[in-house]
Formats: C-alpha cells, structure tokens, sequence
C-alpha cells in the first residue's frame, strides 16, 4: 500500500482551502505588485500575477513543456491554452484526480516523482514552479539533463533558504549557497536570476490572518470540546503527537509565519538555466 505523506494530505488541504476561501485553483504564491493591496480578495489575481510573470520568462521556440509538481493542473491548463504542448508530474495521487479532470486528454501526466520518471519523450523545457524545494537536488540535475532537448531550459521558480541564525517557521527549501555552487558544476548555463522576495512574500501574511482568524479557533474549539467530553481520549492524543501539535503552535499558531519572517529566512528566485551541448 502507498504511504501517503503529510506534504500530501497538506497541498489537498490547501487545495480546498484556496478553492472556498480564495476562489482560486492554484497552489503557489502569489506575486504582489505595487498598487495591489495584500488582502483575500486579491489572492486570486497576485497568484494569476504569479502565473503571467512564469510565461513572461519563456525562452523563445520553447514548445515542449514538462510541468513538474503541477499541483492542481491550473497553471498547465494556462500553458495549454496559450498553445504550449505540456506533459506534467504529478507525484500525489489525491491531487492527481484534479489535473486529470481538468485537462482531460489535453497532457499526459505522469503519476510518479520527478526522479522516477521514465519516458521517451523530451522537453524544450522543464517548469519547477514551488516543486523544486522537494526534489533530491542532484538526482532531479540528472533527470533535468537528461530530459531536455538540446539547448533545453530549466525554469525554476521557488524559494531558497538564507545562510542566517535561528529557525524558520517556514520549512523547506534548497540551501541557495549549496545550490548556486552545485549549479556551477554542472553543464548548465545561468540566464536569468531574479529575486523576487518582496513580491511574494506579502503571501504569508495572508497565510498567517487566515490561521489566526479562522483555523486557530476552530482548533481552541475543538480541543474544548474534546476535553471536555472525552478527557481520557484527548489527553492520549495530547500525549501520542505532543511533538507535532507543539510544532503546529511553533510554525502555526504563534502568529510568526508572516512575510517579514519569511523574508529573513528565505529567498524566492525565478532561475532560468539552458542546457549545454
């Protein structure tokens, strides 16, 4: 049997939480422009923001697409629809459902990890949008590699973890001294770094109003009720995941995860690589 991951069971959470409270489909950051104010309503189009300033940066003659980590499909669809040919990963089965319904026939989307894949086909170019953090770096260079046409692009666009004290409320993410000195050594050439932190991390204010308002005091009311009516059940499973529910107020509920402290801690860049012959 899979053993399902929590990383899975959090991007389906966070699918139906975008789809109810946000009105949107996708699952990555959004991108703030000046003008527009960080609020609920405004998720939808600074996440659109985000997918225009992906497309912005195609290289040219790039037709062949391969979508890795493609979430709930949105932003492969968006490829589609602009006449882009595009295959994707997609690794968790509860969000595979998704993408398949909602891109039909239109791509074909290989249910595996990154690594795992095996296939005959190759890209002009290959997307990591927010799915680059959970690659293993060299197997997925290897892949990349491997996969891409001649003079083939990797575009990826994630953040990376600064090289400064203490402890991000924010898991996850490649170390960029690490990965900028990985990336020296391997026959790829560097076209585009643009740090786009500013622009996106006004998203973890959102995150952070969003727990506050609405998940931090459902979870008071439930462990209420729990103590309440069940004290021997709630104190055992107190005591079985102290660990996690001590983590959840550290990273969750302590109100840290805002876009000031993500932005200490971390680094969002928009990376574009060619291929060497």
């Amino acid at each position: 049997m899979h053993k399902v991951e929590l990383k899975e069971i959090g991007l389906d959470i966070g699918l139906a939480f975008a789809r109810h409270f946000y009105k949107t489909d996708y699952l990555h950051y959004g991108y703030w422009t000046n003008g527009l104010t960080v609020e609920p309503s405004n998720v939808f189009q600074a996440q659109e923001n985000y997918a225009n300033f992906l497309l912005e940066h195609f290289p040219e003659r790039a037709t062949s697409v391969l979508d890795v980590g493609c979430g709930s499909g949105k932003f492969a669809e968006m490829m589609l629809n602009a006449g882009y040919q595009v295959d994707c990963v997609s690794p968790s089965p509860n969000l595979t459902k998704h993408v398949r319904e909602r891109l039909g026939e239109r791509s074909e989307i290989f249910e595996c990890r990154f690594e795992e894949l095996s296939t005959n086909k190759r890209y002009d170019l290959i997307v990591c949008s927010e799915s680059f953090q959970y690659l293993l770096l060299e197997k997925a260079m290897e892949q990349t590699f491997t996969l891409l046409n001649n003079k083939g692009h990797l575009l990826i666009c994630d953040f990376f973890q600064r090289n400064v004290s203490g402890k991000s409320p924010v898991s996850g993410g490649h170390k960029i001294e690490r990965f900028l000195k990985y990336m020296q050594s391997q026959p790829f050439t560097q076209i585009t770094d643009k740090d786009i932190t500013k622009e996106t991390s006004p998203s973890l204010d959102i995150m952070r109003d969003l727990i506050q308002e609405v998940i931090f005091p459902t979870w008071n009311s439930v462990a209420y009720y729990m103590t309440s009516n069940y004290p021997k059940i709630s104190w055992l499973f107190s005591f079985v995941f102290r660990k996690k529910i001590a983590q959840a107020h550290r990273k969750y509920f302590s109100g840290g995860t805002s876009g000031e402290q993500f932005a200490h801690f971390k680094t969002y860049r928009l990376f574009l690589y060619q291929k060497n012959n």
